[in-house]
């Protein structure tokens, strides 16, 4: 219902716009510049989606190894004594702990198609729980955040689309993607547990997240000592190095877990296949609403009004361009893929505009979206603090994406 009412908002806003640069400037090009914006859109859409079959094939290939491969019952059982502790009011071996792990564990391997699945079975277990069956509980939220924070290993479908676009290293975002999305995750941990009263000084949490922030302060400071050119051939690096062990341990996984590989492979590549057909209306509405919007100049409008004020208070504008992706991630996934595709295009899948779109779209998650899903599913309607310890998880990581994208490629 959101992304409805931004559709047609882009066209309402485009129309006056347009009308009012005709009228009082005489503009005659601004009708015929948003015409040639909806044809040339939507034959960018179909040609983005077509080019994301092969890619998108091979990953959901992959994931589909991992997942049968076990990959992600290791990484739960791996996460299990972190999250006994931020989730204090759920009954100590309750069956609802294995579907939040396992959820965790997918989205944080990017597996959507087990992650919602595992997510809504695991809002089912928590509502069992639930004594006021219209209010979210302590541990619900906890969970919701988790997801909306965005925690993300594996950044694939993002890969995919600077690929696609004609990025000279599509994994260059990977290492700066994760630190970002650590601080997203970080923040959205640290202050549910606040309105919750939950205790994260205890020996487990304080070496899990004091362990994790060390690390990225490290990764930080090395990179922070390198030149421009080193640090980018470094994190290219390391991010294709990581992939590629990641590839051959899934492998290994199904191998060790007497899956046949060649198979699964086929399977989570049909799959892939149909998630690319599938995604080309949601992508062709968009980009042409993306387009109206840009072709009548209140895209331009926007964006100067921001840099205006940032500027005057002194501050470098060159991440603004982004920003309409940030704005978009919260209400929508698609919406902010759009936004992603479309800096990407206006200003190069390797200029500073489009590798930081590509950091926020990476950083967090659709916040609301996710909100709706999990406790409608469940009959939900007092939300209590879900949606302010979400939009902080949302900001904290928009913040971290801006510092981290100057870091790595100012």
């Amino acid at each position: 219902m959101v992304l409805n009412y931004i559709w047609v908002a882009f066209f309402i806003i485009a129309f006056v716009m347009a009308v009012v640069k005709l009228v009082l400037w005489g503009d005659l090009e601004v009708f015929p510049a948003m015409m040639d914006a909806t044809f040339s859109s939507s034959k960018t859409a179909f040609e983005i989606s077509l080019g994301l079959t092969g890619v998108l094939s091979l990953w959901l290939g992959i994931m589909k190894i991992g997942e049968k491969g076990g990959v992600v019952n290791l990484l739960a059982k791996a996460l299990s004594p972190v999250f006994v502790k931020l989730f204090p009011d759920i009954p100590k071996g309750h069956p609802v702990t294995g579907s939040i792990f396992m959820n965790i564990a997918a989205n944080m391997l990017n597996l959507d198609n087990a992650a919602t699945p595992l997510g809504l079975k695991a809002m089912e277990q928590l509502q069992e729980l639930n004594p006021k069956k219209d209010t979210a509980t302590n541990p619900m939220i906890m969970f919701l955040v988790l997801n909306t924070s965005g925690l993300t290993l594996i950044p694939v479908s993002i890969m995919v689309y600077r690929a696609q676009l004609g990025a000279a290293q599509p994994t260059d975002i990977f290492i700066p993607l994760l630190l970002a999305t650590f601080f997203s995750t970080l923040a959205g941990i640290i202050v549910t547990s606040l309105y919750q009263r939950i205790n994260l000084l205890n020996r487990t949490m304080l070496l899990t997240l004091g362990g994790a922030a060390l690390v990225v302060a490290s990764i930080i400071w090395g990179f922070g000592q390198m030149d421009s050119l080193l640090m980018d051939k470094v994190s290219t690096s390391t991010a294709n190095i990581l992939l590629m062990t990641i590839i051959i341990a899934f492998i290994l996984a199904g191998l060790r877990k007497k899956v046949n590989v060649y198979e699964t492979f086929i399977e989570g590549a049909k799959e892939g296949f149909s998630t690319a057909v599938r995604i080309i209306p949601y992508l062709v509405a968009i980009l042409v609403g993306i387009g109206v919007f840009r072709a009548s100049g209140a895209m331009d409008l926007l964006i100067d009004g921001i840099k205006w004020v940032v500027t005057s208070c002194g501050g470098n504008t060159d991440f603004v361009g982004a920003l309409p992706t940030a704005l978009m991630k919260p209400l929508s996934g698609s919406g902010a893929r759009g936004m992603m595709v479309d800096a990407m295009t206006t200003y190069g899948a390797d200029s500073f505009v489009g590798r930081l779109s590509c950091i926020f779209q990476g950083s967090t998650d659709t916040t609301f979206y996710i909100l709706a899903v999990y406790f409608g599913s469940v009959g939900i309607r007092n939300t209590r603090h879900a949606v302010t310890c979400g939009l902080i998880a949302d900001l904290a990581g928009v913040v971290a994406a801006i510092a981290i994208c100057y870091l790595f490629f100012n």
